[in-house]
Formats: structure tokens, sequence, C-alpha cells
């Protein structure tokens, strides 16, 4: 790149950075993804570093930190600069700040770390005077931060006196670091309070915690659930020496009183650091919190003192970033899917982007009212994310279609497949085709039928059956019992061995377990959990379609809406006819076993490992035997089975008093 072109792009990127800078750090609205951010900075690190001779110093944001503080706040200056980290991208990247770390030390010598997760929260600062909290800021530029102390105050995980324990003395003064952030289920719970509210929910757990910090009102985030990792200590008087390495500094702040992440751990070369990296890319969907990524810091005081810092980054520490969740892209078109309840769901068609080694052009809008809460018109730039690393989803518009009113969406007012009305009853988001005889419902419960955790016919996918729907072969499942040669014989990709092996399939199928019988059958609200306490409490088909609403009630996880979904099912003639034909078909469901002890209607999570079987062989007991098997510990949970090696489960069993028991006395409740 030419000198002149070089320095007008320094220029171009210093604006855009800013500019992103203000709607992070003041705005709590971020335009781009973090992804799309880190490698602007990157890029004009790149060529500042080439052209240093154009560095300016006061507005460059590569000397800065974050963004000056909002002027509706007081500022306080911190005692010592709160820096940012360095990026690595990769592995490739994190072996490199290895090396370039033994390169400034001169040695070949292993490096002893500390690996942490990084959360996806607000940097804060917490001033202490003789133990008490004096004030409380944001990080803001680096320099100075804003006054938010009484709205710290609120996060009940912050001690307003530190604690005289263990072999730390409390400084006169001291600064500690934290990062505040929202759990996961916290921030279901607050965005489902807030819909119902009438207000708009939070597009990320990042963003709640940051406008909850912002609230001039500190009642307001009183209210919020806002909680905080402490991970480091700033200024201190008198100067600490009773913590040689970080490690040392992280019991001291636990001893203090202050929440210490139980993931930190030791690392005696880089290789384990990258071990922890890989380890914690799995386990990030199973933490109750949102993290990005991974930091390595260097042990030792000492050689991180002799390392120092660069204008806004230490270099004994650096932050291992997960491959990018979201990104930037636009929607191209609005098509509907029609599922195989009726309901009509809007999909976004977008240009295609890159997320997390995937490429997505396709996201679910849900109903009208995600669409019109969102603002979300053909042609819009949007933040899209895969929610869970699976699922794409748009997060918000960052950029309006320029004719907003021609490219605004509505749900047709009749079916897109069969030309019929379209309904939306009180009470319900979605709208529907009432039409029972839509051949996107027919094919889409035949589909349904016969997947895997259903009746799990081979040699039957969706084109197979759309051909046969759309011939008028199928108009429902039963029918597919009734199939002969003949019907299958020049539809596509069926010769003879093809259409043998199918009529065997389903031969193969007319006796299958109660539960993915009743699964099968695509009841509103009834999945496969629901299906195996239904064979477990009722043992055969018949008394399932018997049960009363009442009966149903009286069973713990069955609610009124899926209680009344149930029978009112069996009480539709078309769907009773569809029972006949396959009893008459030969389809007789293996009666299910009547469970009855210790594990009917009780809950259970299963954590750490268990040594007598398998996890998964443990849930299918725990099922069999009319349990409930859960992945998160609630006030609810009846029981926590521990193994070795327990994650943060126990921990909140312990908090919610909730009974932990071993494998043995599991066994023993088993009978």
């Amino acid at each position: 790149m030419e000198e002149k072109t070089a320095i007008k792009r320094i220029e171009e990127l210093q604006y855009l950075i800013n500019y992103h800078n203000k709607r992070y750090y003041q705005s709590d609205d971020p335009e781009i993804s973090d992804f799309e951010y880190d490698h602007l900075m990157r890029e004009l690190v790149a060529l500042e570093n080439q052209y240093a001779g154009h560095i300016d110093i006061n507005a460059s944001p590569t000397q800065r930190v974050g963004a000056a503080p909002l002027e509706k706040f007081d500022s306080i200056p911190h005692l010592s600069p709160m820096l940012s980290l360095s990026n690595a991208f990769s592995e490739e990247e994190i072996v490199s700040f290895d090396k370039r770390v033994k390169r400034l030390l001169d040695t070949q010598d292993d490096v002893s770390y500390v690996v942490e997760p990084k959360l996806d929260g607000i940097g804060v600062n917490l001033l202490y005077e003789k133990g008490i909290l004096k004030s409380g800021s944001t990080r803001g530029d680096g320099a100075v931060g804003e006054d938010i102390t009484q709205n710290l105050k609120t996060i009940h995980a912050i001690p307003l006196r530190m604690k005289s324990a263990g072999t730390s003395p409390i400084p006169d003064l001291i600064e500690i670091r934290g990062e505040v952030y929202i759990g996961t289920d916290a921030f279901k719970r607050l965005n489902r309070e807030r819909i119902a509210g009438g207000d708009s929910p939070f597009a990320n757990p990042r963003n709640a915690a940051a406008g909850s910090l912002r609230q001039l009102d500190s009642r307001i985030t009183a209210k919020r659930p806002l909680d905080i990792f402490c991970y480091a200590m700033g200024f201190a008087d008198p100067d600490i020496s009773g913590f040689p390495t970080h490690w040392d500094l992280l019991q001291g702040l636990a001893d203090w009183g202050f929440p210490v992440n139980r993931h930190i751990r030791r690392a005696d070369n880089i290789e384990e650091c990258i071990a922890y990296y890989r380890e914690m890319i799995v386990r990030r969907e199973t933490l109750p919190y949102e993290i990005d990524g991974t930091v390595i810091k260097i042990d030792s005081t000492d050689i991180r003192d002799r390392l120092g810092a660069v204008s806004r980054s230490p270099r004994w520490a650096i932050a291992c970033k997960f491959a990018a969740t979201q990104a930037t892209t636009i929607i191209e078109d609005i098509a509907i899917q029609v599922g195989r309840t009726g309901v009509l769901t809007p999909v976004a068609l977008m240009k295609p982007v890159r997320i997390a080694g995937v490429m997505v052009s396709r996201a679910t809008l849900h109903n009208q009212d995600e669409i019109d809460r969102k603002n979300i018109h053909i042609g819009d730039t949007v933040i899209v994310q895969r929610a869970g690393d699976v699922i794409p989803e748009i997060v918000k518009t960052v950029g309006t279609s320029e004719h907003e009113d021609e490219r605004s969406f509505q749900i047709p007012e009749t079916c897109p497949v069969c030309g019929s009305a379209i309904v939306r009853l009180e009470g319900e988001s979605a709208h529907r085709c009432i039409n029972l005889d839509c051949p996107a419902q027919i094919k889409e419960n035949i589909t349904h039928f016969v997947s895997r955790g259903g009746m799990d016919i081979d040699g039957l996918g969706e084109k197979l059956i759309s051909q046969m729907s759309e011939r008028g072969i199928i108009s429902d499942p039963a029918d597919l019992y009734y199939l002969t040669e003949n019907d299958l014989t020049g539809l596509e990709r069926m010769g003879g061995l093809s259409t043998r092996n199918l009529l065997s399939s389903l031969e193969k199928s007319k006796t299958p377990p109660l539960e993915k019988f009743i699964f099968s059958l695509g009841i509103r609200h009834t999945g496969e959990h629901i299906s195996k306490i239904l064979a477990c409490r009722f043992a055969t088909l018949d008394n399932v379609m018997s049960a009363s609403e009442e009966t149903l009630l009286s069973i713990k996880e069955i609610g009124p809406e899926i209680a009344s979904s149930i029978t009112t099912f069996f009480r539709e003639p078309s769907n009773l006819q569809t029972m006949e034909k396959l009893k008459k078909a030969g389809i007789k469901p293996v009666e299910g076993h009547v469970a009855s002890g210790g594990l009917l209607g009780k809950t259970f999570v299963l954590t750490g490992t268990l040594e007598k079987f398998s996890r998964n062989r443990a849930k299918e007991l725990i099922e069999s035997l009319g349990g409930n098997v859960s992945s998160s510990v609630t006030k609810n949970t009846d029981y926590v089975v521990a193994g070795t090696s327990p994650g943060s489960k126990l921990d909140k069993a312990r908090r919610l008093e909730v009974p932990v028991i071993d494998e043995e006395k599991f066994l023993e409740i088993a009978g």
C-alpha cells in the first residue's frame, strides 16, 4: 500500500473505530459484531506500526481503551490504568504470543501462566479505603471512568466491606478489578419480564448488564440480576508484596470476600493453555454465563513487571477469542414456511455470511410480533448470530432500507400453500392456516411421524414424502402402511431394491415403544419427554387416549396447556379415524412400564463423571421409572446426582439447598 493511501486508510479506521467505541461503550447499542470490530482494530494497529509517524496520540483509538465517560455521570480517575488486552484469534497466534514472551525474556524455558474464562461483560474498578467500598466506576477510556458507585452497591456479590481473613492484610487503599455480567438463565427471565411488561427485550446479556449499570435511578439497577467476578488488583497503598504470583492474588481476593471464577486454573506451559482454550470451546454452552474466549496471563508478578505494557495493553497477557458467533449482513427477502400445526413462520433470506465457520443465509423471524418489535424490513442491514452457536437468529437491525414503507413485511391473509384463510387465535402470537387438508401440514405431519424420535422409518425422506403427497398417494401417516410396490413404482429414485427396503422398514416399525408412537402423532406441546411420562404413567395407548384432563393435570410435569392439547387431540374425529386406520394396519405399540417408587415425578440433575454407568444410561433409567432429568438446577430440583469432578451445578445445588446424592444413594432411591 502506498503511503498516501495508507495514511488515508488510517484516518478512516480511526474515525470508524472511535464511532463504534461510542456506540459500544456509551450507547450500549453496537452496530457491528465484536469480530468485525476486532479486525478493524487489528488493521489499524498494523498500519500504525508500519507508518509510526502518523499515530495521533490524542485521536487514535489504539492509544485508548474504550470511550470517554458519559457526561451524565461524574468522572473518576483510576489510580492505575485499566488496560485492555491484545487479541489472538487462533492457536497459532497463541503460540506466537508465547514465543514473543520468551524472546523478550531471553529464555527458552517454559513460562507458567494462569488461564481464565473471558466473560462477555462490563469491566469495573472498585476502590476500597481501609477496607470500605469508597467508589466504583466503569473502565471508561482506561484512565478515567464513569462514577456508578450507587449502582454497583446494589450487586450483592460485591462486598461493601472487605473481610480480614487468611494471610492477606488489607491495604489502606486498593483498587479491585472485576467483570459485571448477567447469567444466561437470569437474562432469559429478565427478557420475559420486559416483554410481558410491554418493554423491548435486551439484545444480549452484555447489553443488559451495561444498560443496568448506567441507570440514573439505582432502584432500577437493583431489580436487575447483576453479578460479578473479580480477577485483578490495580493500585494498592501500601504496596502489597505478599502476592508473588497472580494465582496467589486470586486466593487473596477470595480471602477478602470477592467472588473469583472457579474455572480459573494454572498452566505450566503454553500447550496447557491451548488445551484449556479447546476445553472451554466445548464447555462454553454449559456455563451459566456467556464467554467469548479465554485469557492467558503470566503467573509471576516479577516477570510481569519486567515485561511491562505497550500503549493500551500489557505484554504479559492476551485474550484468546473464539470464532465469531455474530456477523453483519443484509435481508434480501422474507419467505413463509407452513409447519405441521399450520403455523406460518417468516424466515429471513439473507446475503450469505460466515459465522463460526458456517455459512448462514437463513434465520427464523418467529412471528409478526417479532418482526414489528425489531422493526425488520426487507433490505435492512442486520446483526445475525448463531444462538448457542447452532440456530441462526437476527439480533437487531443496524441500517434500515431506504424505502422502508415499500419494504415492510406482513404475514399474508391467505396460506401461501393452499390459499385458505389465515387466522390468529386470541392470546397467541402465531398466525395459522386452519385447513386440515393443507398439503404443507400433511407433509410436515408425515415427516414428523417417520422421524428418528417417532416411528424411525428408514428410507422415508422429505423429498419422497413430498412426491407421494403431491401425487395423492398418501394423505395422512396411516396411508404409509397401505403402500404397495405399484404405488412406489415410477417415483424418483425408487427402484426395486429401494422399494422393497422401504416396505420392509414400514413392516418392522409396526411395534414401536409406546413413547415413540405418542411422540410421532405430533400432539401440540407433547415432545419426547412428555411422551415418555405418558408412557410411564398410563402404560397403554388406550389409557392415554381415554385420560381425562383432570387426570393429566395430576402429573407433575403436565400443565393446563399440555393437558388440554392432549385431550383435544384424542377428541378430534379425523385424528380418531387415523388412529383406527393405524390399528387396522397392524400398528401395536409396545406397552410401557408403569412407573412407581421413589423416582415417579422427581426431577434429577446429573453432574460430574458417574463410575457405575454412563450419564445417558442414568438418564434412561430415571425416565423409565417416571423421573425427569433436567440440565439446570432450580429450587424445583429434587436431587442432584454428583459424580467425580462435578461442575458449577454442585455449587448452585448447595446454594439452593437441593439434596446432593452420590451414585450409591441414587441406586438405593431407584430401587
